[in-house]
């Protein structure tokens, strides 16, 4: 499966998840109940996935976790905030960099309408909400 047929697919649960429970909840609630929607799908999904970071050809562990890898290709990230901002997109694009993988998806459930809160990452240029 390719990463813009799993953005699809992810882009699909997460709005299922969203009109079930709306906006107002925490980050863990929308990240459990996406990741089971998409464990429906019968796709590897990883949740809370731990990511090493490399320097100097050392693997140091920095505490940092990716909310979501689908497949070994497309990492998510979810969120419950006002708005997406500056320092959201400097995280996806550092995990992608990192994971050398070509799509992220930035999903803020903290919106009326799920569709204006979904950012893709494409090799680093954020496009539109279209998944």
């Amino acid at each position: 499966m390719t990463e813009n047929e799993l953005a699809k697919i992810v882009f699909e649960s997460g709005l299922n998840v969203h009109k079930a429970l709306g906006p107002g909840l925490l980050e863990n609630a929308y990240r459990e109940c996406l990741y089971y929607e998409l464990c429906q799908h019968n796709l590897k999904v990883e949740k809370q996935k731990p990511f090493p970071l490399v320097y100097n050809r050392v693997k140091l562990d920095a505490g940092y976790h990716i909310d979501l890898m689908i497949e070994d290709k497309l990492i998510v990230e979810v969120k419950a905030v006002e708005a997406l901002n500056d320092l959201h997109l400097a995280q996806i694009l550092t995990y992608l960099k990192l994971s050398e993988c070509k799509l992220g998806m930035l999903t803020n459930f903290n919106t009326a309408l799920f569709k204006s809160g979904v950012r893709r990452v494409i090799n680093g240029i954020l496009t539109d909400n279209k998944a």
